[in-house]
């Protein structure tokens, strides 16, 4: 099972990108057509990234309505472009066509600059049968929580994130990239509902169904939701999880998730070169441990870093299993322009549903071990899985070093219950910043001897990642253990002069 650890204040805000399934899409086979016709594709369907979900809400607050549920557009982008000539004409929605030909959407649909009006309908029927809630929702195609579905959908998206609301607005555009998934949940709605399960379902309105000829089959998701309270001052954002994906759903859902087009393959070109720092920060804890629950014994707790010294970034990229807490992982390989010149499977992403985490981890990224004084290992952190995002700057001066991590678009991201996909990314010249003070991730050191011991950093433990160097991926740290059992101590040498 994979471990976490509480990530730094400055990491980005909870509400990640979210991103798209992408296993194949189902259409109709259109009438009049042979029996042997590809089926046609949607414009768009609507797709849940998992069968049964939690959302946490505080006490007296109402649940955010987001049931994981995602907008996919199909192999065309879906473009709108919504115009009035002056403040005293009509706003006009019309969509883009492939070959730049245009339709109206008819007024009821996208009466305004905020979106579509209506999109959505959702009930929530509790455990006696009752429905609960019953409404529709407007749905914006530029919500901020969208990122492409399968491996062979382009890598950016031109449009922008919000749908314009101002007064004076006379043109915007709305859009999903073609392969892209938006998430439902942009529009803001809540469940004022009492703790407890509900059977929620999700469906694309009848006029939309017709207006983008999406079949019934593709414009609906039910999904398990769980809503509780949980405590809190409500000052930090509500948490949404992935639980226990059904038998029904686990049974029908493929082994494997999409894969990149093409044959695997590792150009000889630049790649990152991973270098893990020495451990700082150490210091001898007890206290709670990832449940709350008081932690009984000695532990030591250090920080530890791993960086990308270049030339080239660190891509992973991670498309869930249908139904699954698991998405399968690749790595990207890139030219001296950037451009992507080849790919390599490289493990997995995992879900970790454990309170404080709800995010996705990569499963190979760095192994923290206690070493006794003749190097060999005593203790192995619980700490073995990841969310890669360059958090520290290290050293902006080597080559391809990117002053300005990209925190939009396919920029680094956890993702949450609702992620279809997720890009992890480390920039050149930064590293990933963990903190190891829960005890589970810290080492305990209860029944340890007092004398010398190294705290052990390697990176990419099981050279499942593909870089330049692996020679300079462990690094040591002394440090001096003394006192007596409940008031332990530790002594940490400087290292190269450096006391941290």
């Amino acid at each position: 099972m994979a471990f976490s650890s509480p990530r730094r204040p400055r990491r980005r805000p909870r509400f990640p990108r979210s991103a798209a399934l992408a296993a194949s899409l189902l259409g109709l086979v259109m009438t009049g057509l042979p029996a042997t016709a590809a089926p046609a594709e949607p414009q768009v369907r609507l797709v849940a990234a998992t069968g049964a979900i939690t959302i946490d809400r505080f006490e007296g607050e109402p649940a955010f309505a987001d049931l994981g549920t995602n907008v996919v557009a199909g192999r065309d982008p879906l473009e709108v472009r919504v115009t009035r000539k002056s403040y005293r004409d009509p706003i006009v929605a019309r969509q883009v066509l492939k070959g730049g030909k245009t339709r109206t959407v008819p007024r009821k649909l996208a009466p305004g600059f905020e979106g579509f009006a209506g999109f959505l309908h959702v009930t929530l029927t509790d455990a006696s049968g009752t429905v609960v809630t019953d409404e529709t929702q407007p749905f914006c195609p530029n919500g901020w929580v969208t990122a492409r579905t399968r491996p062979d959908a382009p890598a950016t998206s031109p449009y922008p994130e919000q749908c314009a609301a101002n007064p004076f607005t006379l043109g915007t555009v709305w859009g999903i990239q073609a392969g892209w998934g938006v998430n439902t949940s942009a529009s803001g709605t809540t469940f004022d509902v009492p703790d407890g399960t509900y059977t929620a379902v999700t469906e694309i309105t009848a006029p939309f169904r017709s207006f983008f000829k999406i079949p019934a089959a593709q414009a609906r998701a039910t999904v398990e939701a769980t809503i509780r309270t949980t405590e809190g001052d409500g000052h930090e954002e509500h948490s949404l999880k992935a639980e226990r994906t059904p038998p029904s759903a686990r049974a029908a859902a493929p082994k494997a998730g999409p894969r990149p087009r093409g044959v695997a393959s590792v150009p000889a070109g630049p790649k990152p070169d991973l270098r893990s720092l020495p451990a700082y920060g150490i210091q001898v804890t007890s206290g709670e441990d990832e449940t709350g629950t008081p932690a009984e014994g000695d532990y030591l707790a250090f920080a530890a870093d791993v960086w990308n010294a270049g030339p080239s970034r660190l891509t992973v990229d991670g498309f869930r299993r249908p139904g699954t807490g698991l998405m399968d992982a690749y790595q990207y390989f890139y030219d001296t322009k950037g451009e992507q010149v080849g790919w390599a499977p490289t493990g997995t992403l995992e879900y970790d549903t454990r309170d404080g985490h709800s995010h996705w981890h990569f499963t190979d990224f760095a192994r923290y071990s206690l070493l006794a004084a003749d190097k060999k290992e005593v203790v192995r952190s619980g700490k073995e899985a990841f969310c890669l995002a360059p958090t520290d700057a290290i050293d902006l001066t080597v080559k391809g070093a990117n002053w300005k991590p990209a925190s939009t678009g396919l920029g680094s991201a956890c993702g949450d219950a609702s992620s279809l996909a997720i890009r992890e990314t480390l920039d050149v010249g930064w590293g990933d910043t963990y903190e190891q003070f829960r005890p589970g991730q810290s080492f305990e050191i209860t029944g340890l001897p007092n004398g010398t011991y190294w705290i052990q950093v390697l990176a990419n433990p099981d050279n499942r990642l593909y870089e330049r160097s692996r020679s300079n991926n462990t690094s040591l740290r002394k440090v001096v253990l003394g006192g007596t059992p409940g008031a332990r101590t530790v002594t940490v040498p400087p290292y190269q002069g450096i006391d941290a």
